[in-house]
């Protein structure tokens, strides 16, 4: 089986799944998408009142600042994969609980597993957490900097999209500006890799 056919078997199967709570709330789940050759994978928390509705990662008010930040740099959505931790909506958006997340976590690390992406980009704290554990305190912290994770993987934290939204200033520290530094520097690494992929 190519990875197109192993990724529609994955989703086939979130699509049916009932493993945790969250399935009986939810009107649509949330696979993902984007590119499965991408060298770069957005892992966001969970799904949305809009995701959630129209079965799409990012469509809300965060997901269009999200392709926003991404235009920015000259990059679309389908230049990268998008996924979240848990794919159906916690009720009133809420954080999903630890049993949701470990529920949920195989479809993600299948996920992972095809699209083999060379840096996953944690979209705020919960996302961070489920690659980085408790070795990091903030995604305040965390946010802009490269940790090795599995295999050759990379983890490069940023923050959440709705984060964005509530605090809205550009000035010199400010997260706006924080992110305008990290979406160049994901750039970059975009670039490079998608360089060395061509030269093989």
């Amino acid at each position: 089986m190519n990875k197109e056919e192993i990724m529609s078997k994955i989703v086939e199967r979130i699509n049916k799944c009932n493993a945790c709570r969250l399935s009986e709330t939810r009107i649509n789940v949330v696979p993902g998408e984007g590119n499965i050759y991408s060298p770069v994978m957005f892992v966001g928390e969970g799904p949305g009142e809009e995701e959630d509705k129209t079965g799409r990662p990012f469509v809300g008010r965060a997901g269009k600042l999200f392709d926003k930040i991404l235009e920015s740099v000259g990059l679309k959505r389908e230049q990268v994969y998008i996924a979240n931790v848990v794919k159906c909506r916690p009720p009133k958006n809420r954080v999903p609980m630890p049993d949701e997340v470990e529920a949920c976590s195989p479809f993600l690390m299948a996920q992972i597993e095809v699209i083999n992406p060379r840096v996953i980009v944690p979209l705020g704290a919960t996302a961070m957490k489920f690659f980085l554990g408790d070795s990091v305190k903030s995604i305040t912290s965390a946010r802009g900097k490269l940790y090795s994770w599995k295999g050759e993987i990379k983890v490069f934290p940023m923050f959440h999209p709705s984060y964005l939204l509530r605090n809205a200033s550009k000035a010199p520290g400010s997260p706006k500006y924080l992110t305008w530094e990290d979406i160049k520097k994901l750039k970059k690494m975009y670039d490079d890799f998608t360089r060395q992929m061509k030269s093989r």
